[in-house]
């Protein structure tokens, strides 16, 4: 097991690598001067704009600039930020924790809902029911997770007062509407792929099997035919759950929360390189790892999936 985990971790570095790569050219095609932007323009002296590139290592060439920083990020060194003249390092151990919490907790909500709607669904199949569940489902598909979460502010903050106003505090009653608003469209998607994934499952000869033993429909549905269903459910999820940190961005924004979002906001803003590359690796970084605990998840489900196939 180590060592499977070992490999996928070195089969990884190319993509990191990559992405690197990507945004260090994106970022160094849009037209605009840091230095420039932090000192304001057309107040900035020469020789102030001089100094600043020299202490933030802009006045060297974009080769430099590049290695420079990988050969930083193999000794645990990230840079430090132009905008808040802070160790990278540092900003991140202080803005991911809540961007983790928000992500989690709207995946959690997104899992159980999702997973709950998706099995009603696929048990009453062709009921009210089930289609209530699809109309859900295509309605959370439907909504771009920032109308929702402006929706959600103006509902149950402004109007009904049941939630405080958000902003730069944090909390648990901060924390529901921020996170319904970013699981709204990985619940839709589980949804509809648990219900197709249970209706297909159910309809295997073991699940006949089982029935004719005289058990009930919800005892085979949960306790035969649901492990297997859940394969490729879980497989989304972990998809989901990095989309969900690049998603957090846009309702960080949208509720007025720290975290990830801020710091990437204000760092394409001022075009903080060093700030603004970390902080995307550190989402890549999330993003392979959460497809690696997919894998394990894999064998736990499926007896037929072994580890060493796999690889």
């Amino acid at each position: 097991m180590l060592a499977y985990v070992i490999r996928r971790l070195l089969t990884t570095l190319p993509a990191l690598l990559g992405v690197y790569t990507l945004v260090f050219i994106l970022l160094h095609i849009v037209p605009g001067d840091p230095a420039m932007v932090m000192l304001g323009e057309g107040s900035a002296s020469v020789e102030h704009l001089a100094a600043l590139r020299r202490e933030t290592g802009l006045d060297r060439s974009l080769p430099e600039q590049y290695v420079g920083y990988l050969l930083g990020l193999l000794r645990g060194d990230l840079g430090r930020s132009i905008l808040y003249n802070r160790p990278v390092s540092d900003l991140i151990l202080e803005f991911f924790p809540y961007t983790l919490q928000l992500a989690a907790v709207g995946l959690g909500l997104a899992v159980v809902t999702g997973m709950a709607l998706g099995v009603l669904a696929a048990l009453r199949q062709n009921s009210w029911l089930d289609t209530g569940c699809m109309l859900v489902a295509l309605s959370g598909v439907s909504m771009p997770s920032f109308w929702f979460g402006l929706m959600l502010i103006f509902t149950f903050v402004l109007t009904l007062g049941w939630f405080p106003i958000t902003g730069q505090e944090v909390g648990l009653a901060r924390l529901v509407l921020p996170a319904l608003a970013l699981g709204v469209q990985t619940m839709a998607v589980i949804t509809r792929l648990t219900r197709s994934s249970l209706v297909e499952v159910l309809r295997q000869d073991y699940i006949t099997t089982a029935r004719a033993k005289g058990l009930s429909e919800f005892a085979v549905a949960i306790g035969h035919a649901l492990r297997n269903a859940l394969i490729p459910v879980v497989t989304i999820v972990g998809v989901e759950f990095g989309s969900l940190l690049s998603g957090a961005v846009i309702i960080e924004t949208v509720f007025a929360r720290p975290g990830m979002g801020r710091l990437i906001v204000e760092s394409i803003m001022y075009k903080d390189f060093p700030a603004l590359q970390s902080a995307i690796l550190c989402v890549a970084v999330c993003y392979v790892l959460s497809n690696l605990a997919v894998d394990l998840a894999y064998g736990y489900l499926d007896p037929r999936i072994r580890i060493g196939g796999a690889a």
